[in-house]
């Protein structure tokens, strides 16, 4: 007879209010935490990292990320939260104070006693329809980037740091509105903007094994070698030479095609063991515009497009069939690659795009001619942050990388008042017609109240549309005249995954966890 071993882990069992508490005792926390940075007069947040070591930051999911609670139940109520902070850097880039401060602001007010009779069903429908409406009032009353403005987005993001701003700023201005822009390090204590020839696809990881950059979740490579194949690649043996020239002159390959997963897993395997610098995207493009789309990223590489379909033969394939860039990074949605310069090929390969673009009627396919020439034209702005220090240079990173994002934000859906004016307006003119409408429409007045609570200013009147108080002279002015703007994006992704988390807390009405074992005593 056989008998298992138990291997469960023993738990602790939490049920209704008690449950409820302890996992807003923990969501509290991590937002008073995280929101004593936001706005102009945010303070500085002083963690200590695994090693021990001071960390100083201003940025909201860096603080999310420190917080580790004793409580295994507070702890999943911290966790929680920092999902919303999670999903909103991901889709917009910032936001993610403001995320986190939304998220405490609507559990508290759900929780309120004066709603007990009303069902959490009723509660998020109407916080959902309410969602909708507040979409509608900042789609309606987002404002274009013009001018200066770009400037302001970028300085906000940066806490208010208008040389940085202007970096950020000068860098899209170079690229661009369809242009990419990176942050790197400086080799100087100086930042500035360097403009190179590059591309972006929409070709993401294959696998989380090919992250070589673990604090960004991407995949870098420097002067990779390219092979684009445009059939799939069953098995090593067909670029054993390939990989074999890699190995041998040190040198990171990217390769651009469908492999099996025979293929993916002998790479990563190797890749693991430190033999091989590499990482596999998928093919960019679909349906039969795809090879044109593979063809523009041959030019642009220098690669040969390898088709055993059309012929081609994988076994008898010569090394000079491969590209060469400057640098491949990949994050779980894009491939940003820069090239050296740009050859003349390319620039007659645009030409015949630009061609026939003038020719097209069909409304999809000239969608796609201008894609591909976008492609073709692109360039990436280089951001070369540089500091005094490490310490400098950590918290100088996380407010440029934030920036970054929050300017592409803005430049996507415009941009509404900032300092929390645009929800806090949303809440006055929109009218309730539910409980759940009622809940929504006073947590989202938390982000204003929070800035001035931050700033020491307890009470405030009622605002007209746009206009806010200034923290520094503590009077009232429109806020697009400070510079003091969000970009539509950000607040909508803020809110978006602020109601997500709290709709599955408010849900939940038993919480098991796992139970700690003090090893001291």
């Amino acid at each position: 007879m056989e008998y298992n071993l138990p291997s469960e882990i023993v738990k602790d069992l939490n049920f209704g209010n008690s449950a409820k508490e302890r996992i807003i005792l923990g969501v509290e926390k991590l937002a008073n935490a995280v929101s004593s940075t936001l706005g102009a007069s945010g303070k500085c947040v002083i963690y200590e990292d695994a090693r021990g070591n001071p960390v100083i930051t201003k940025d909201g999911v860096t603080v999310a990320e420190s917080v580790v609670l004793l409580d295994p139940v507070e702890n999943m109520g911290a966790t929680l939260i920092k999902e919303a902070a999670r999903n909103t850097v991901r889709e917009a880039g910032d936001g993610t104070t403001t995320a986190i401060v939304l998220a405490e602001a609507l559990i508290k007010e759900v929780n309120n006693e004066k709603y007990n009779s009303t069902s959490i069903r009723e509660i998020k429908e109407g916080i959902n329809s309410g969602l909708n409406k507040i979409n509608d009032y900042l789609k309606k009353n987002a404002i274009d980037i013009k001018g200066d403005m770009l400037q302001n987005v970028s300085a906000i993001s940066c806490n208010n740091d208008l040389s940085l701003g202007k970096i950020i700023s000068e860098a899209y201005e170079k690229v661009g509105k369809d242009g990419v822009v990176l942050m790197e390090g400086s080799d100087t204590e100086n930042t500035y903007v360097e403009v190179v020839d590059g591309v972006q696809i929409e070709s993401g990881l294959t696998s989380p094994h090919f992250i070589t950059d673990n604090d960004k979740q991407r995949s870098v490579l420097d002067n990779p070698l390219v092979l684009i194949v445009a059939s799939e690649i069953p098995n090593v043996r067909k670029i054993q030479n390939i990989l074999e020239f890699a190995i041998k002159n040190n040198r990171s390959l990217l390769i651009v095609a469908q492999v099996s997963q025979q293929v993916k897993s002998a790479l990563l395997m190797n890749k693991v063991k430190g033999i091989i610098k590499v990482n596999i995207v998928d093919l960019p493009g679909f349906g039969p515009t795809k090879l044109d789309t593979i063809k523009d990223l041959a030019i642009l590489t220098g690669a040969e497009v390898i088709n055993e379909e059309l012929g081609d033969d994988l076994d008898g394939i010569s090394l000079n069939i491969l590209g060469e860039v400057e640098k491949a990074v990949t994050d779980d949605k894009n491939t940003i690659i820069t090239v050296s310069e740009i050859k003349e090929s390319i620039e007659e390969r645009i030409k015949e795009v630009e061609k026939l673009k003038s020719k097209e009627k069909n409304g999809f396919l000239k969608k796609f001619l201008e894609q591909r020439l976008a492609m073709l034209c692109g360039s990436v702005g280089v951001i070369r942050v540089g500091a005094d220090s490490k310490v400098e240079l950590k918290e100088k990173k996380d407010r440029v990388e934030d920036a970054i994002y929050a300017t592409k934000a803005a430049l996507k859906e415009g941009i509404v008042p900032g300092g929390g004016i645009a929800l806090l307006n949303a809440s006055q003119y929109i009218t309730p017609e539910s409980t759940g409408e009622k809940i929504l429409f006073k947590a989202i007045q938390a982000p204003f109240e929070t800035i001035l609570r931050n700033a020491g200013i307890e009470d405030y009147e009622e605002m007209d549309k746009g206009v806010g108080i200034n923290v520094i002279t503590n009077e009232k002015e429109h806020m697009h005249n400070l510079g003091i703007i969000d970009p539509v994006l950000v607040t909508k992704t803020a809110l978006k995954n602020a109601i997500s988390v709290v709709s599955t807390i408010i849900s939940a009405n038993c919480v098991i966890s796992n139970i700690r074992v003090n090893e001291s005593s």
